[in-house]
């Protein structure tokens, strides 16, 4: 029998996820490459025969997206899957129209194909872009679960950006030291650092099928904590997807964020308090038209500063969250909220960009006055470094949730900055929380 040629589309996520479930023991289908985009370091790498199976004795290879069309034509590739987000449509489809033209189909997997299921409840927090706030409202429900005396465990989207992916098939994150151990990037400390902060254990890797397993030992609730606008990979009794009412339209207007508007149970339209009234009209009204059945929330997300003595009326070098203001395209992020809202003096560090981080702004043209936390090797979180020492400043105003002097010298008086959900309207998610409760089984007793 003829296998059916495949290539799989991603950014070290989804993509090996669909793999797993769907490909990995599947002799009706040859898995020729990945292709690799979104994160700097990830392609050129060989998704490990550990984890790729018997029909892979050599594993799979991983390819720059850039060479797709000609991998397609090389390969007499049959059928391209697309599998990463944060996509607008736009983008979707110029994707899809090279894959077409090069000779192949072009295929998105849903839910139903590649969503695994939980012995325990499952409640996913999914978005409709990255940097809509879906972080404030994990940390929400985590403070209400906890307050009930819920066990849970969060389960994160894949990171594996280390090239020894077969080392992250399944990551158990409880300690600052756990993350050390793993050498995570600064993306995955931004990730999981706030939940250990938190008391709560961390789950992330490859494998997601053996992580739900190890998270269902120790937890009453599992979490799906998700990254950009992904799908959860596990099949939700509840779904909380975020949307921004600072971009209005991406909640019908990017993949696969409508896909999780029309799935939830709940959507929260955050920043409601910075954005214009007929902005959050706009967002509520799309979101009643593709799922009326809806619970809506307007939310915000309040900000604090640690120490703002140091920025008050300074000049300041503001660090933003990479992702949100990388792929996520988002113009700005709380980080430059607070400096305006402190009167202070921002400075532009583009001139100042050293290495990769000048890659970086070379590449996401949409990044302004701020520093994008981009740290995805040894590499960029020296060139990092450099850059914030080369910036002429008063102060540094971190944005990102981790402690940054953790992982860099630092030689500039440092403030932070904090930002938590709090909801304006009825019902608000400790009501949505304690009716869930209600409808599941009642969760296994332990430790």
């Amino acid at each position: 029998m003829n296998r059916r040629k495949v290539i799989i589309m991603g950014a070290a996520g989804r993509d090996f996820h669909n793999f797993n479930v769907c490909f990995r023991n599947n002799d009706a289908f040859e898995v020729v490459a990945f292709t690799a985009t979104q994160i700097p370091g990830i392609e050129c790498r060989t998704y490990p025969p550990e984890l790729s199976g018997s029909l892979y004795p050599k594993g799979i290879p991983v390819k720059p997206e850039a060479e797709l069309s000609e991998l397609i034509k090389k390969h007499g590739v049959d059928e391209v899957i697309l599998a990463y987000s944060d996509l607008t449509y736009d983008v979707v489809m110029h994707k899809a129209s090279l894959v077409l033209a090069s000779g192949a189909d072009f295929t998105l997997m849903g839910p139903k194909a590649t969503g695994l299921k939980s012995k325990d409840p499952v409640i996913a927090i999914c978005a409709v872009r990255t940097g809509a706030g879906k972080s404030t409202v994990t940390r929400r429900i985590v403070r209400i679960l906890r307050g009930k005396g819920v066990r849970l465990v969060a389960v994160r989207h894949p990171m594996p950006y280390d090239p020894n992916i077969a080392s992250q098939a399944v990551q158990r994150f409880a300690t600052v030291e756990d993350m050390d151990k793993a050498r995570c990037t600064i993306e995955e400390r931004e990730e999981y650092e706030p939940h250990i902060n938190m008391g709560t254990v961390v789950y992330a890797g490859v494998d997601y099928e053996k992580i739900l397993r190890a998270a269902e030992k120790e937890a009453q609730i599992v979490l799906w904590d998700g990254g950009n606008n992904d799908m959860s990979f596990y099949t939700p009794n509840l779904l909380i997807t975020v949307a921004d009412a600072l971009r209005p339209g991406q909640e019908v207007g990017s993949y696969p964020g409508e896909a999780n508007v029309i799935m939830s149970d709940v959507v929260v339209i955050n920043k409601v308090d910075v954005a214009k009234k007929e902005d959050v009209e706009l967002v509520k009204s799309n979101i009643k038209k593709v799922n009326p059945k809806a619970q809506i929330i307007e939310a915000k997300s309040t900000i604090t500063i640690d120490r703002p003595e140091l920025v008050k009326g300074k000049r300041v070098l503001v660090i933003e969250d990479g992702p949100t203001v990388t792929h996520g395209q988002t113009p700005y992020g709380a980080g430059t909220v607070a400096a305006r809202n402190m009167n202070a003096k921002i400075v532009d560090p583009h001139s100042y960009a050293i290495g990769t981080i000048k890659d970086t702004f070379a590449k996401y043209k949409n990044v302004g006055a701020f520093l994008p936390t981009m740290g995805y090797s040894p590499e960029q979180i020296k060139d990092l470094e450099n850059t914030i020492k080369a910036t002429p400043c008063d102060t540094v105003l971190s944005a990102t949730p981790i402690d940054l002097n953790r992982i860099m010298r630092i030689d500039k008086p440092l403030a932070r900055v904090a930002y938590e959900l709090e909801e304006i309207t009825k019902p608000n998610l400790e009501e949505v929380i304690s009716d869930f409760l209600k409808t599941v089984k009642k969760p296994k007793s332990g430790a």
